[in-house]
C-alpha cells in the first residue's frame, strides 16, 4: 500500500517506538503497532487512472457530492461549484481534475464548522488553488473541517499538473470545492459518491469542443 508523503515520517516514528517497546512489554508493542497500522490507513494513497477520455474532467476528492450550484467567482465569472464532502473513512489525498498549471495559491485561517455546512466553504479554514487550463481557470479550494488536523499542499505556483495528479490532502478528511469553468458541464449530481482522479464530474460540452476543433484548423 502506498503511503502519501505527508504520513510517512509519522509512521515511520510509531514503527521505531513499536520496535523499541518491544523490549518492554509487548502489549504495548502490539497496542503502539495497532495505532501505527491505523495512521498508514489514513494515509493511504491508492493508485489511480482517470478515464481516457481527455475531455472529462475527474472528481478532486473521494467522498460524496454535496453541492452542484451555479455561482459567480470573484476574478472567474460564471462557474459551477461541485462540492464533495470526504469522511474520515475516505482516501484524503487530492488530484488535479483536469491538466494546467498552477498560477495563485492563497491560504486562509478560519474556524471549524462542519465542513458540509454551506457556511464551510466561507468561513472555515481553507486554501484556494487556482489552475490555468486549456478552457479557463479551475478554482480549487481545500477547505478544513471539525476534525481536519492541517491542510497540506504538495505544489507551488508555476507547477504544471496532469489530470488525475495528487496535489495535497486534508488530514482526517474535510471537503474540496471544485468551480468548473464556462464549457464545462457537471455529470454529477448531490449524493452521488465520487472517486479522486478516477470519477468524471464534468465534460467539455460539444460547442466547445466544436471551437477548439476550428481554432486547431484555423491555425
Amino acid at each position: 500500500m502506498r503511503i502519501a508523503p505527508e504520513g510517512r515520517k509519522g509512521i515511520g516514528t510509531l514503527a521505531l517506538i513499536a520496535m523499541a517497546s518491544w523490549f518492554v512489554s509487548l502489549p504495548m508493542c502490539a497496542a503502539i503497532a495497532a495505532f501505527a497500522l491505523l495512521v498508514a490507513w489514513f494515509y493511504r494513497d491508492p493508485e489511480r487512472n482517470p478515464p481516457p477520455d481527455s475531455a472529462l474532467w475527474v472528481s478532486p476528492a473521494d467522498g460524496k457530492v454535496v453541492e452542484v450550484k451555479r455561482v459567480f467567482c470573484r476574478g472567474l465569472g460564471e462557474a459551477t461549484k461541485v462540492g464533495i464532502f470526504m469522511s474520515i473513512f475516505d482516501v484524503h489525498v487530492n488530484r488535479v481534475p483536469f491538466s494546467g498549471r498552477v498560477i495563485s495559491m492563497k491560504y486562509v485561517p478560519g474556524k471549524k464548522w462542519f465542513a458540509f455546512a454551506p457556511k464551510a466553504s466561507e468561513e472555515n479554514e481553507r486554501l484556494y488553488l487556482l489552475i490555468d487550463t486549456s478552457l479557463g481557470v479551475v478554482q480549487l479550494v481545500q477547505v478544513a473541517g471539525i476534525l481536519a488536523r492541517r491542510i497540506a499542499c504538495r505544489v507551488k505556483e508555476g507547477d504544471r499538473l496532469e489530470r488525475g495528479e495528487p496535489f495535497g490532502m486534508i488530514k482526517l478528511g474535510s471537503k474540496v470545492d471544485v468551480y468548473l469553468p464556462e464549457g464545462v458541464r457537471p455529470l454529477v449530481g448531490v449524493g452521488e459518491k465520487v472517486v479522486a482522479g478516477e470519477t468524471p464530474i464534468g465534460v467539455i460540452d460539444d460547442e466547445q469542443k466544436a471551437q477548439e476543433t476550428t481554432q486547431v484548423h484555423n491555425f
